[in-house]
């Protein structure tokens, strides 16, 4: 190269319609600028961000230097039929044991007969008493369509559904039901990287818990979109405060005074991302600048086991309250950072970058064997640096760097601001992600690494005992 790297020029951000505005705010703060078909030229962005699905062409014309924020095919597990598919899938490749965080589940109409009898079955074993299902559209979100039932006559429904199992023991707080959101970025499915952010949102009902009123759904839903023109949105309610919404930190600290074993729990959640997300490794093609952001909603029952309800493709950013401000930005900029952009990336306008470096869209990497540019480079200062404040905007690339970095994507970071590295998790899950994912050994690990930690709690809570 001849020219200087000093020239290079600021990184350029793509929005289609309806993105969050936090992600323009957050962009800006970063130092990018924004595409402007006037001013740039049609290639000339780095990231392009969308709330839906990007088409196949999207795909097939990347250039080195873009990113889309959506993996294609994500739908085995967004949407609620194909999550139930994907993982009764899994379950009889590789045993319900491994599989049982998520309620027994059938898709209507297709699974009516099965539901019938498991629903005889239940109301037997029960000795005649209620069994409680919950019935939700396989297309909708935001908690519309709904609804929780006793008596099958009470099942009514005119487009598919998945009715499941309903949880009936949620843990409470203060009388209030509650749910997890779980923010987790996919880097790669081949090989699969998996962060999962430190922090989060703790969803409550406005409403106290009760079977005995299974329509209400301030009771029984945790949606904010529903909660939040609830009649005790704005009241003070005990211990849960005015709205619907905790951080996760606020709730580490609410597990803390109940003794529970706040580590145990954690890595079941942990399981339960990874253990989804191999369910959808397989039909994920290969596409390594892509990034997906999830959030998977899990619920803790009165025994503190973690459920899975669904997996939320694009997550809801907008900021409605206090929790959403300190939660959502941190998380937005922290993913920017996560995606690992270089001065190389500002060099997009020349020439030479397309003459150089082959299309990598996944549809041609498929056919070809040359070996992809992924997100992350070796030898990347940002990784290792200290936890900056996100007021500040991004500190200016990395001088005097002369080539596009392939990565090593054998040694993804820890962690990137509040993201932690959940999987591959160690040397043998990591050759295990790579090329050709082995399952198997992946389910091997994770079971070795939940019994070391079983013992290691075991342990904590008999030496607890003793001291006291």
């Amino acid at each position: 190269m001849t020219s200087s790297m000093s020239d290079s020029a600021p990184l350029v951000f793509r929005l289609h319609a309806g993105t969050p505005s936090v992600v323009r705010k957050v962009l800006l703060e970063q130092g990018w600028e924004e595409y402007d078909e006037e001013m740039h030229k049609e290639d000339d962005w780095n990231l392009y961000w969308r709330v839906s699905a990007f088409h196949n062409s999207d795909y097939q014309n990347l250039k080195p230097w873009q990113r889309l924020n959506h993996h294609p095919k994500v739908v085995g597990i967004t949407r609620k039929d194909s999550l139930a598919r994907n993982l009764r899938r899994m379950k009889g490749a590789f045993g319900s044991a491994l599989y049982n965080f998520s309620p027994v589940a059938f898709i209507l109409p297709n699974d009516y007969t099965r539901f019938l009898e498991a629903y005889t079955v239940h109301h037997l074993a029960n000795g005649g008493r209620a069994t409680y299902w919950i019935c939700k559209p396989v297309d909708l979100s935001r908690g519309r369509g709904i609804f929780v039932f006793r008596d099958i006559k009470d099942l009514v429904y005119d487009s598919p559904v998945v009715v499941q199992k309903y949880i009936s023991n949620p843990l409470l707080i203060s009388g209030y039901k509650f749910d997890l959101r779980i923010y987790v970025c996919v880097k790669s499915f081949c090989p699969l990287i998996i962060y999962i952010h430190q922090e989060g949102l703790v969803r409550f009902a406005t409403e106290k818990f009760s079977l005995t009123s299974l329509d209400n759904v301030f009771a029984h839903l945790t949606n904010t979109s529903i909660n939040k023109f609830g009649p005790r949105y704005s009241t003070d309610k005990e211990h849960v405060g005015q709205g619907c919404k905790w951080t996760l930190n606020k709730f580490r600290c609410f597990l803390r005074s109940q003794n529970s074993n706040e580590l145990l729990l954690w890595q079941q959640i942990n399981n339960i991302v990874t253990l989804t997300l191999l369910a959808a490794t397989p039909s994920a093609p290969f596409s390594p600048n892509c990034v997906e952001l999830l959030g998977f909603d899990v619920l803790i029952d009165e025994n503190f086991k973690p459920w899975l309800l669904e997996v939320n493709y694009s997550p809801a950013l907008s900021l409605d309250c206090p929790a959403d401000n300190t939660v959502k930005k941190a998380l937005i900029h922290d993913l920017i950072d996560l995606m690992n952009y270089s001065q190389m990336d500002g060099l997009r306008q020349r020439g030479y970058l397309t003459k150089r470096f082959i299309n990598l869209c996944y549809s041609q990497a498929l056919q070809t064997k040359t070996s992809p540019v992924y997100l992350i480079p070796k030898h990347t200062p940002g990784f290792t640096r200290q936890k900056r404040s996100h007021s500040q905007p991004r500190s200016s690339f990395e001088k005097n760097e002369d080539k596009l970095v392939q990565s090593d994507v054998s040694v993804p970071p820890c962690r990137v601001g509040d993201f932690i590295l959940t999987f591959p998790f160690n040397d043998a899950t990591l050759k295990a992600s790579q090329e050709n994912l082995d399952v198997k050994i992946a389910f091997q690990e994770l079971h070795r690494l939940n019994n070391h930690l079983a013992a290691f709690c075991n342990l904590k809570d008999e030496r607890r005992k003793e001291c006291a």
